[in-house]
């Protein structure tokens, strides 16, 4: 006898301290991130808003920690970030439907497999079209771009360079600032 699909109501039942996720039908609860993760998503998406936000270099709608609807598959990513031509305001819903273009998942002990084997093929499924990996504890932003169903690594950058990566290449980002470095 096969397991039962978890349902949106399995998820609204967690506690408020873990960030629950659906994907093929199974039920992810990870605990909240430590301070770390908590830094480097929060530091990584200040600096996009402020570049991208309004205007900017090709305008952008960048958020924290969007529920996105993904077909039956409920993520919430670190950030994600929407071209403002394909989502010119933000609508006034609880959960997205629409994929963003581009997602970045700051990875912890607890999540780093489920954002790397789980949740991966779903945004390529979904057309996303750049994926990044923040890895704070050992100091890297892994940079991906989808071509045709899997993506193709672009760029590794580490320690406490000032780097360009695509889609916001437009900004130098300074990664020591995203380990609490600068």
């Amino acid at each position: 006898m096969g397991r039962e699909r978890a349902t949106y109501a399995d998820l609204e039942a967690l506690p408020e301290h873990v960030v629950g996720e659906l994907i093929d039908g199974e039920l992810y609860a990870s605990p909240r991130p430590a301070s770390p993760h908590t830094v480097a998503a929060s530091v990584l998406g200040g600096r996009l808003v402020v570049a991208f936000h309004r205007g900017g270099p090709g305008g952008w709608v960048v958020l924290d920690e969007p529920e996105l609807h993904l077909g039956q598959d409920v993520l919430v990513p670190d950030l994600a970030g929407w071209r403002r031509e394909r989502m010119p305001r933000v609508p006034s819903t609880a959960a997205f439907t629409l994929a963003p273009d581009w997602v970045c998942e700051v990875l912890s002990p607890s999540t780093a497999r489920l954002d790397r084997t789980a949740k991966l093929p779903v945004y390529a499924r979904e057309g996303i079209r750049h994926v990044w990996f923040v890895e704070p504890v050992a100091r890297t932003l892994e940079v991906f771009r989808l071509e045709g169903t899997h993506y193709s690594p672009l760029a590794t950058h580490t320690g406490t360079a000032r780097v360009r990566a695509e889609p916001f290449e437009a900004l130098e980002l300074e990664l020591a600032a995203l380990w609490d470095e600068a």
